[in-house]
């Protein structure tokens, strides 16, 4: 059996494509059901790589100079803290009202809800691990070697980045094609 784990995983398995294969992505903006609870939770997904890409180019400037140790700090900090705690809320209005609703809709992929789950769990190890990084480059600003907790935040915000955006990109195949197909009653 294939490695479904976050940290392994290259997309979903075909089993789990079948309502992606009837609503593929190029389709999903013309569906009358997309406006709404879909393009609003799209916009969400998209808010957290912006802020990933954010927190990666505060690092990366203040890594090459070009960043005032002290205004990538406030914005490690306040970026940081954003970043968790929205994730955190997201998980668990997913976890707790839209998947278990989302999971009768079409027994073919209730395997996948489980999946996304497991993600889930998998990201709090991470993103605990995330904000120990943050802190530690927050700590070490205006330090003798500030350089190695920052390189050590810009190398967990690289791997950091790939799972969200693995979990989100299959988060997306997989729920998005349910309610366009499904409608969204019982979220709302």
């Amino acid at each position: 059996m294939r490695d479904l784990s976050l940290d392994t995983r290259l997309g979903l398995p075909d089993a789990l494509q079948v309502l992606l294969q009837e609503v593929p992505r190029e389709a999903w903006d013309a569906d009358p059901n997309f406006h709404g609870l879909v393009s609003f939770w799209l916009e969400r997904h998209m808010m957290f790589r912006q802020l990933m890409a954010h927190m990666r180019a505060e690092t990366e400037g203040f890594l090459t100079g070009a960043r005032d140790p002290q205004d990538f700090a406030r914005g490690i900090g306040r970026y940081g803290g954003v970043f968790v705690q929205q994730l955190h809320g997201h998980h668990h209005i997913e976890d707790h009202h839209y998947f278990p609703v989302l999971r009768e809709k079409d027994a073919r992929i209730e395997a996948g809800f489980d999946l996304l789950d497991a993600d889930h769990h998998a990201l709090d190890g991470i993103l605990n691990r995330f904000v120990e990084q943050a802190n530690g480059a927050i700590r070490g600003v205006g330090g003798a070697d500030a350089r190695t907790p920052a390189g050590a935040l810009h190398a967990g915000l690289i791997e950091l980045d790939r799972l969200i955006g693995r979990h989100l990109e299959d988060e997306e195949d997989l729920i998005v094609p349910v309610i366009l197909k499904y409608g969204a009653a019982g979220l709302g």
